[in-house]
């Protein structure tokens, strides 16, 4: 989904790329073209980009090129071992954990991930996860603190999955286990929100010591067009909503919900995706020397103190 801005700024890199390439050896009007094309460009993101609304600020967020969790597991680390199933059910596609290596830094790794086309999108459940999901989550966890491992957590998720077979198997009780066992856990917990965070699909595996967010992520109690047809009767007030909702990094870092607002280039992450994985890293392991100086008592305590104030 793109902003309407988008599409000509998209008009105006197809024609520059063409151009330059058709010119490899250009003469001084074909360059000056091309420089011209380069100001209009540069002055065509900056206005569409400077001022957006939430709602707009939304669809940079699900935007379909935006990096998924796959995406961070691949470029982050330097080795990654995939671990499968809850030991209870099933493997769970929306939730993929692990064993993985930052700059010989070892992390047990989980991420929510919705998948990059239709086929990987219906496999990955649209990133909604089944309770076995986080009880696989949790079992991953559990793992950690057995051998002592920092947790990353990447949040990418428009909510748990809400149909029946998910109600059938726990739902519910899966994401309030899940809270109550991150509240003890004695390993540092450091959490990464990508995308979106949605109410306790996201919260399930959110309790964490420290929370970076990307500039232009979300997290709510609901999505914008739920809270638009709850509270107006009516999907299509969801710019309205996204006001209200005051759920983007800004607000949320303002008022101690989330420790740090990690950058994103101009546009979205989607614009230069190298450069988020390079933000991303930094916050990891900047969060993962300072909480591994803790003790475990003083890091539960802290983790206590963080959500009482919150909630």
């Amino acid at each position: 989904m793109l902003l309407d801005e988008e599409q000509k700024i998209m008009e105006y890199e197809e024609a520059l790329l063409k151009l330059t390439r058709a010119n490899v050896e250009a003469n001084d009007s074909i360059r000056d073209e091309i420089a011209r094309l380069q100001e209009t460009l540069g002055q065509l993101r900056e206005d569409a980009y400077k001022n957006m609304s939430a709602w707009e600020r939304v669809l940079i967020c699900r935007h379909q090129d935006r990096p998924k969790g796959l995406d961070y597991i691949r470029n982050l680390f330097t080795t990654f071992e995939e671990l499968h199933g809850d030991r209870l059910y099933r493997d769970d596609p929306a939730m993929v954990t692990g064993l993985g290596t930052i700059d010989d830094m070892r992390f047990v790794v989980i991420a929510q991930e919705k998948g990059c086309d239709t086929e990987s999108r219906l496999h990955r459940n649209f990133g909604m996860p089944h309770p076995e999901g986080y009880r696989k989550a949790i079992r991953m966890m559990e793992l950690a603190e057995k051998f002592s491992l920092p947790v990353i957590c990447f949040i990418d998720t428009p909510g748990a999955f809400p149909g029946l077979s998910a109600e059938e198997r726990g739902q519910g009780r899966a994401i309030a286990y899940n809270l109550w066992r991150m509240a003890s856990l004695r390993v540092p917990l450091i959490g990464v929100l990508i995308g979106e965070g949605c109410s306790g699909g996201a919260l399930g595996i959110g309790v964490v010591d420290t929370l970076g967010m990307l500039e232009h992520a979300y997290y709510s109690v609901i999505s914008p067009e739920g809270c638009a047809s709850i509270l107006f009767k009516d999907a299509s007030k969801k710019e309205s909503a996204s006001e209200m909702l005051k759920m983007h990094a800004e607000f949320l870092l303002e008022n101690r919900m989330i420790d740090e607002i990690i950058k994103e280039p101009l546009g979205g992450a989607h614009r230069n995706p190298d450069l988020v994985y390079h933000n991303v890293k930094r916050f990891i392991l900047k969060e993962a020397v300072r909480l591994s100086k803790l003790s475990s008592e003083f890091l539960l305590d802290c983790r206590a103190a963080k959500y009482r104030q919150i909630f």
